[in-house]
Parts: C-alpha cells; structure tokens; sequence
C-alpha cells in the first residue's frame, strides 16, 4: 500500500532525484520550489508523497551551472580526508593540469563545494569522481546507489578456477556476504573486476581471501563513464552529452 504520511519536503526532492537535500533547503529558502503550483518558500514544510515538485528557472540555472570533475588519480592522494603527510586529489584540480582540448575554461568557482562523490584507495589510481551536483552525488554515492565500477588489477600469485569462481561470488567480508561481482583474466597478470559496493579496500581483501596479492589497481569505469585517455594526474569536466 502506498506509504500516504507527509515528509519533508527537501526529503522527498532528494528521493526523487531533483537535487540534495542540502540543496533543496537552499532553493525552499530563495523561493525557487514550486509544489503543486504553489510556492513554497518556508524550510521543513511536509508535503504529500504524491504532490507535483517543479524548479523555479533561477534554481534550474543554478542546477545547470554545477559541475563534475573527472580526475585520474595518481598513487599517494587521498580521496578526500587528508592524512597526515598526504594531499587530498581535489589539489590536483588546477589549470594547469586541465586536459588539453577541454572546450569549459577553469574557473575558481567550480572549486566551490565541490566534493568526491566515492572514494579511491591512497594506493590505488583511476578514475575518481568530484561534483558540486547533489543529483550525481546521490547517484554515486546515495543510499539507492547501484552503479557498476569497473577496475584492472595486477595480481601476484597462483588462482584456480574454483577461487575464480568465489570471487565472483561466494566470498564475504567483516561476516558479510558480497554481492555478486564478475572477475575475469584480462590478460596473464591482470584482473578484470565489475563491482556494485565499494567496501573499505574491498578487492585487495578479495584477492588476499583467494591468495593472491595486489601490485596496481586501476579504476577504468563508473557507470557509462569511462578514464579513457585521460593522463594519470589530469582531470576534465564531465560533458553535457554524457551521464553515469
């Protein structure tokens, strides 16, 4: 039976996509929240499942002036925390490390609130993620998130078909089965893994639970996104034409 309770309204836009919480709260605040044609501009109002959420124009152009950043991670960055004796990646996110032949000029705004949207292992390297837009945040990273990300992993040590086949599914961490992933043989050295969670430095327990050891993980994909020929330490902007 459809659940008929009133919840907050920044909820209900956060759950249908339309944008953050956080950013929903903004755009009640400004008046730029429409429900049912109404106008609402008061924070923490309850509205019906059911009702007609629309944007005003000015939130809309905010929405489309957000941007993603698509970065290639080197070694010894962390995603987003700084630790001790190491930078966090979104110091990377500068002109001068701009992918040549990017059409958006850099500007110091696109900075602002701006975030990773996952994260990727300080000893990992790859595609990583960083956005001002709650509505690809909640994509990546939202409680509903269900997104394929793609790795290569160079492995030392001997794999038999059957611990082939436990790493596609039948192995579980901190006493918790794993969803199922798909592992295959890239090449000789080299592993493919599809996975649809990301727990803590997952695939290198993975790999150790089936005796094998990790040398160089990559990320290539998240979603229909991918590295590409994006040079290790370099980021661009996420295209108009493309979408995770």
């Amino acid at each position: 039976m459809e659940n008929l309770e009133p919840l907050r309204l920044s909820k209900l836009m956060s759950e249908r996509g339309i944008c953050s919480r956080r950013e929903a709260d903004e755009y009640i605040a400004r008046g730029w929240v429409f429900v049912d044609g109404v106008r609402v501009n008061e924070l923490g109002t309850k509205v019906l499942p059911s009702v007609t959420v629309k944007l005003d124009r000015a939130a809309e152009a905010t929405q489309s002036g957000r941007m993603t950043v698509l970065l290639n991670k080197p070694i010894g960055f962390v995603s987003s925390q700084p630790e001790p004796g190491y930078k966090p990646a979104i110091t990377l996110v500068v002109p001068e490390n701009q992918m040549q032949g990017e059409t958006i000029e850099f500007q110091r705004e696109h900075l602002k609130e701006l975030a990773p949207a996952g994260r990727l292992d300080i000893d990992s390297t790859g595609l990583l993620v960083l956005t001002q837009d709650g509505r690809v945040a909640k994509q990546l990273i939202g409680e509903d998130a269900d997104m394929d990300k793609e790795y290569l992993v160079r492995v030392e040590g001997k794999l038999s078909p059957d611990d082939l086949k436990r790493l596609n599914h039948g192995l579980s961490l901190d006493g918790k089965a794993l969803k199922p992933a798909r592992v295959r043989w890239q090449n000789e050295d080299q592993l493919n893994f599809i996975l649809r969670e990301g727990k803590k430095r997952q695939i290198r327990r993975m790999c150790e639970l089936v005796g094998l050891r990790v040398v160089g993980l990559k990320r290539i994909r998240i979603g229909r996104v991918m590295l590409g020929d994006l040079p290790m330490g370099q980021w661009r902007y996420l295209r108009a034409d493309e979408g995770f």
